[in-house]
């Protein structure tokens, strides 16, 4: 960005208080990068681009603190890293000596900067006299957090944007039962955070090195092994040809073992997208959502006839699934259309009352119609894993079978409380090959949800912001739409609006707006908690068709599923 001059070619000088804040903040970066970057930005008098940076900190949102790689308190740097640490370290501290002794658990993937951030997590953690455990090498979000629950420690740090652009990175915080921390506990280590500033120094004191504690990788990732292949059937077919890509990210480092432990062969690499490469060269965003993001996966996998393409994102919390429709083509399955295969499958080889399944509000509503079919505790919560990993906490006697959101993060194990594509893929794999030995694909076991339940289709809009203001405009979005709510969209009168500000249906507050249209239809809008993204969720649903009119239904159902896209896109537009 170019500043403004006074027109004789010098730029006009940075208002005083804003000079001094940044230079407060220089004084205390330990980066001489980032501090150069500052001193750059302060010598070209870039107000607006400092603006850019002082006036909107890095705060916790979805899935902890997430932005992109710069300077100031406003992007992802060491300072920020260490001062939050500060406060996650006496966030610890505040619950005495046995969440001290319990520790941190520190892991890191393949980004930019993540092994430094990580390094100073922990001498940071270990100076305040926190016991701390550090991962050695880049490894998967799910294997962190499973680290939390095995090692009985009181929290955890994961440094990762998942599947954010290669520009950012970001800071995911554990809570003691190995789910990300929430409110209240989010709001008070960003206090202890301020209170603290950055610490002065990289390194811990003498002596309190001895208080990182390098893991045993090995060891680790053996637990975890033995601990979610539990889930699945060990008689079970295994017999399938799987193609895999972890999108330059960290999940090869585990899942192609995995798998192997199992039982299943090895899967077919997607050999230009196997290595950890943080600058994600073959797409244009690490999402296995985006469209293009698995053409070499799904191109591989026509080359050599396999029955399953699975994809992780680059921390590998995340699974995506393509499968042999039995014509020579590859059929995505969406993130609701995994959810309910998973959930169908899992729901049909357990048993017992005590078991629990859970999505957000934003997913499909056809698993609370699957956990009604089978007799089981259905569970609704905020989007998030933090909250969908805890679903079962305040029902005594419960137990999670299985949780998903539709942004492809699943749960099938409660060895791991956060999504976790890895186990997930163990049992995609499996239910893949149980309907491949009974000449069947995974399209065959939708048709038979959807007729004994309804079509089910889903859908999402997105206006994505590309500048500083993005937020703003978005915010000013959701108060229209609150004041002036919609009567009808694409012929369907507006039955019920859900305004999740007012912390509606039992949940947590949350800036997000629903409405129902009758049974036929739900729209759900809401700003995203990652991402400079406004984002609507659609869903059409019929009655049970039976086979014989599924694909009448599904027709019907398609139809009246884009004319809602345009109708919420217009309203969206304004």
């Amino acid at each position: 960005m170019t500043a403004p001059t006074d027109g004789g070619g010098t730029p006009p000088p940075i208002p005083s208080h804003l000079a001094a804040t940044v230079g407060a903040w220089i004084a205390r970066d330990p980066d001489p990068a980032t501090r150069a970057e500052l001193e750059g930005l302060l010598a070209a008098g870039d107000e607006a681009e400092l603006h850019a940076r002082f006036d909107h900190p890095l705060g916790f949102g979805t899935a902890g603190l997430r932005g992109e790689l710069g300077a100031g308190p406003g992007r992802m740097n060491r300072a920020v890293v260490r001062q939050t640490t500060a406060g996650v370290a006496a966030w610890i501290a505040q619950r005495g000596d046995a969440a001290r002794e319990a520790g941190l658990v520190v892991g890191y993937d393949a980004r930019h900067g993540s092994a430094t951030f990580a390094a100073d997590t922990a001498a940071v953690a270990a100076g305040a006299g926190v016991r701390t455990f550090l991962l050695g090498r880049p490894l998967p979000t799910p294997i962190t957090a499973f680290a939390v629950r095995h090692l009985g420690a009181a929290a955890g740090v994961m440094i990762t944007a998942s599947h954010n652009p290669a520009a950012d990175n970001g800071y995911k915080a554990y809570a003691a039962d190995g789910a990300q921390v929430i409110p209240p506990d989010d709001r008070q280590i960003a206090t202890l955070a301020a209170e603290l500033g950055p610490p002065a120094e990289t390194q811990p004191p003498p002596g309190a090195r001895a208080g990182v504690e390098n893991l045993d990788d090995a060891a680790l990732l053996t637990a975890y092994t033995e601990s979610v292949t539990r889930v699945l059937d060990p008689d079970g077919p295994r017999a399938l040809r799987a193609v895999y890509t972890p999108l330059h990210g960290v999940g090869g480092a585990v899942l192609p073992d995995l798998l192997v432990a199992a039982g299943f062969d090895p899967p077919v690499p997607v050999r230009d997208q196997a290595e950890p490469d943080p600058d994600f060269p073959t797409v244009a965003f690490p999402n296995p959502e985006e469209p293009g993001a698995l053409d070499l996966a799904l191109a591989e996998a026509r080359q050599v006839a396999a029955d399953l393409v699975l994809a992780n994102d680059p921390d590998a919390d995340r699974l995506a699934v393509a499968f042999a429709d039995g014509a020579g083509r590859f059929r995505m399955l969406t993130g609701d259309e995994l959810g309910a295969l998973l959930a169908d499958y899992l729901l049909s080889r357990t048993g017992g009352g005590d078991r629990l399944v859970a999505t957000t509000v934003v997913s499909s509503s056809l698993l609370s119609s699957l956990a009604a079919e089978a007799g089981v505790d259905y569970a609704e919560t905020l989007t998030g894993f933090k909250w969908i990993a805890r679903a079962a906490a305040s029902r005594p006697g419960r137990h999670l079978l299985i949780g998903y959101e539709e942004a492809l993060g699943y749960a099938v194990t409660e060895a791991v409380a956060d999504k976790d594509g890895l186990s997930a893929a163990l049992v995609a794999a499996e239910l893949a090959a149980v309907e491949k030995a009974a000449g069947r694909t995974l399209g065959d076991r939708l048709d038979d949800v959807a007729s004994r339940l309804g079509v089910h289709l889903t859908a999402q809009l997105s206006l994505r912001g590309r500048d500083e203001g993005a937020i703003a405009r978005f915010a000013a979005v959701m108060v229209r739409l609150r004041r002036r709510p919609p009567a009808e969209l694409a012929g369907l009168a507006v039955t019920e609006v859900v305004d999740y500000l007012a912390g509606d249906r039992g949940l947590p507050p949350a800036d997000m707006l629903a409405w129902h249209l009758g049974r036929a239809a739900r729209v759900v809008v809401r700003p995203s908690g990652t991402e400079p993204k406004l984002k609507a969720y659609l869903e059409v649903v019929t009655g049970p068709p039976g086979r014989s009119a599924l694909a009448t239904a599904r027709d019907r159902a398609g139809r009246m599923l884009a004319e809602l896209r345009r109708a919420v896109s217009e309203l969206l537009a304004g």
